[in-house]
């Protein structure tokens, strides 16, 4: 018979979340012997997302799958008879949540973000949004954000009406220079005819882009230049693509894997092919 939270486990991941056990205290099994210390370079050190290639569920979100197979075997067995909880990957299915630890930060959110679906934790709320980012810890007192890399306590489905990732998440983790900078001063100031009749328009364009980018299993260096192409030549030449607009993209690219580095060079490649 299935342990309770392998039960929810499976439910989870017939719906595509990728999930993994918790022992008590909220955090992932210990390392198996084979990738104790990182030494199986951890796929590789912990940049890509995607399960180890050992058999246990030895490096926490990477480890997260949806594979029944993987969730019922004999090597996940007895962490399931210990698990005290079932954790998720947020940012691998594309969504980011705002961890508020305390009323305070709850108070702050809804004064301050807008409205999507909550889920009650033991102290305060998780927000989710549709959309991935960087994750970060202490962004500001008792608020964490939860995405790509990490895990978060699956708590239940919450309530309310999953809102896209707005720009005042993505800047709670901005405390420098972003490394894409230095293209930034190449986004266009405009001069061509603007298409862009509601702001809806460009955060659609927006929008569809980084889920383009989010969903290649395959040539993501060719997918990313070809989506920052079709941005470009459609929203580019009127001076309505800001910074933030392409921090958004390169932001989606790199939770694929891509560098910074990759970043600047196909957004440069792009605007050079459109002669911008």
């Amino acid at each position: 018979m299935n342990s309770p939270h392998l039960t929810a486990a499976l439910d989870l991941a017939v719906r595509g979340v990728p999930v993994l056990p918790l022992r008590a205290g909220k955090v992932p099994f210990v390392n198996c012997l084979d990738c104790r210390d990182n030494a199986c370079g951890g796929r590789p050190n912990m940049k890509s997302p995607g399960p180890c290639a050992c058999p246990r569920p030895c490096h926490a979100w990477a480890a997260a799958t949806t594979d029944p197979a993987v969730l019922t075997g004999s090597a996940w067995s007895s962490c399931w008879k210990q698990a005290a909880a079932v954790a998720w990957h947020p940012g691998g299915i594309g969504l980011t949540v705002v961890d508020l630890d305390h009323a305070d930060a709850v108070a702050w959110a809804r004064r301050t973000l807008p409205a999507t679906r909550t889920v009650p934790t033991t102290r305060g709320q998780h927000w989710i949004y549709q959309g991935a980012m960087p994750s970060a810890n202490a962004v500001r007192s008792g608020v964490d954000v939860k995405s790509t890399m990490v895990y978060a306590r699956w708590l239940g489905p919450g309530t309310g009406t999953m809102a896209i990732l707005p720009d005042a998440v993505r800047a709670l983790i901005v405390k420098k220079p972003s490394p894409v900078r230095p293209v930034m001063a190449h986004v266009p100031t405009g001069g061509g005819e603007c298409r862009h009749r509601t702001p809806a328009y460009l955060e659609r364009g927006i929008a569809m882009a980084e889920q383009r980018i989010r969903e290649a299993t395959s040539g993501v260096h060719a997918t990313v230049y070809r989506t920052f192409l079709a941005v470009l030549s459609t929203h580019g030449r009127c001076g309505c693509l800001t910074d933030s607009h392409a921090a958004r993209l390169f932001a989606a690219a790199q939770t694929k894997g891509e560098s910074p580095r990759h970043c600047v060079d196909a957004w440069s490649n792009a605007r050079t092919a459109l002669g911008m």
